[in-house]
């Protein structure tokens, strides 16, 4: 079996069980990938993060039962999750513009979010450059912000936070801390949940943390360094990192801080370089990934989560 085949059978499960509890430590053994992992590779392939997938498609399954059969919207709510008719109320309507007493009614117009499904996709993007090193671990000092991790609107958040902060000062400042270990302001992305990411604009520093600023430790690791030349290109770069290059890579996310690297020189230039460094471990040569599931099992795992 092969990766894309095991990211469909994990969205089959998701399919199977959107009127149940979905864990996702379960999806990701199914993918046969670590929980991490796989939530920042749907994310940046979907463009949409886990969680709002499984919302759009419980409250689009939930629509299509209000309005074809005689079950009552407290019922569908309990069926779907939500902890009460109030709660489920008014997130159907936020989806669907209408509440779910009106969906009932004949011809009132609603809205679905059809199901993923992944594929292949020959698009001739040319060749990715990129490298592969060890780094000593290091500390960042610089400002923090949690953003919303969808896949699109952090790619439009993070370079707003960068604007707004070289308008403050904020860059200088920052670049004052460097102890030079690593050179110049970097971005930093951690602590990733199902929606959101911490992002850090930032410098390794030894320095005391100032006051509004925040501290980030990296350990030391092996890391994939990829080469992106102009900054419009940086989120094309992430996602073909994560839909082209992890599938057949050898190696997946260890789980740690992932960096963006910015060189010296004209920002709006076509040929200004940027790095995107991604924290990386070895599969196993037998194909296993952290928690010892080899691809057979999880293979039999799908199946048993299928059949009910």
């Amino acid at each position: 079996m092969n990766w894309i085949d095991q990211l469909n059978q994990s969205i089959e499960y998701i399919e199977s069980n959107l009127d149940k509890t979905i864990d996702i430590s379960l999806i990701s053994r199914i993918a046969c990938c670590s929980p991490y992992h796989y939530q920042r590779m749907f994310s940046l392939i979907a463009e949409i993060t886990l969680g709002e997938y499984i919302r759009k498609r419980r409250l689009t399954l939930a629509a299509y039962e209000l309005q074809n059969s005689r079950v009552s919207v407290i019922e569908t709510a309990m069926k779907y999750g939500y902890a009460s008719p109030t709660t489920f109320t008014r997130a159907f309507s936020k989806f669907h513009g209408v509440t779910p007493r009106q969906a009932k009614k004949a011809g009132v117009s609603l809205r679905a979010y059809p199901k993923i499904s992944f594929e292949i996709a020959v698009n001739g993007r040319g060749e990715l450059k990129y490298r592969i090193e060890k780094k000593q671990g290091f500390r960042f000092v610089g400002i923090k912000e949690t953003v919303y991790n969808d896949g699109v609107n952090n790619f439009i958040r993070v370079p707003e936070m960068w604007e707004e902060a070289r308008q403050k000062g904020m860059i200088e400042d920052i670049f004052k801390l460097s102890d030079g270990k690593l050179w110049g302001v970097m971005g930093a992305l951690a602590d990733y949940t199902q929606d959101t990411v911490d992002y850090h604009i930032a410098a390794t520093s030894d320095e005391a943390i100032p006051e509004g600023m925040a501290e980030l430790y990296v350990e030391e690791g092996l890391w994939a360094v990829f080469s992106c030349y102009g900054r419009e290109n940086i989120p094309a770069l992430w996602k073909r990192i994560y839909g082209e290059w992890f599938p057949g890579s050898g190696y997946e996310h260890s789980g740690g801080v992932e960096v963006e690297w910015y060189s010296d020189g004209d920002l709006d230039a076509d040929d200004y370089l940027t790095e995107i460094w991604i924290p990386i471990r070895e599969v196993k040569k037998h194909g296993t990934f952290k928690g010892d599931f080899d691809k057979e099992e999880c293979t039999e795992l799908s199946a048993r989560q299928y059949s009910g």
